[in-house]
């Protein structure tokens, strides 16, 4: 896990990147009736949207509540694992909403009722997304960038 703030900034993005893209897809495949070649291409079209605003609410936001609602269930001396995974879950726990919301206003007819179906609708996609494929997909691309930086800081 990031232990500095250039760090940071850099898991972050790669996590905005790939977990966004996911989640387009998702959507996308939801609207048009299924998953073609062409889902992963219009997918595209959302992401300079999507990633900053993701990254930005990651950033600044949502990763201090999630830590914050996760270390209320877990204890800093629990396995490292267990800590991820609880603060995994806090963080689609408020960005799905929150995402689902910007982006039934962006993309969608805008209405209580849309927005609650399209949270629904994401809500175990995302959370099996970050938690299965998503999360460790992120962490391996992290380990790798980070190998040297990492090394260091724990001896």
């Amino acid at each position: 896990m990031p232990q500095t703030k250039l760090q940071n900034v850099v898991y972050t993005i790669i996590m905005a990147v790939v977990m966004v893209y996911g989640m387009i897809v998702y959507n996308v495949a939801l609207n048009t009736g299924g998953v073609t070649n062409a889902t992963f291409v219009m997918a595209l079209h959302e992401m300079p949207i999507m990633v900053p605003v993701a990254f930005v609410l990651e950033f600044f936001v949502v990763e201090h509540l999630a830590k914050f609602l996760a270390f209320r269930m877990v204890k800093p001396t629990d396995r490292p694992i267990v800590i991820i995974l609880a603060i995994s879950t806090m963080i689609v726990c408020i960005m799905c909403p929150t995402m689902s919301l910007i982006a039934t206003l962006l993309f969608k007819q805008p209405s209580f009722g849309t927005w609650v179906h399209t949270f629904g609708c994401n809500l175990p996609m995302a959370l099996l997304w970050q938690l299965l494929y998503c999360g460790p997909f992120v962490r391996l691309i992290f380990r790798t960038l980070f190998r040297r930086q990492l090394k260091t800081q724990a001896q």
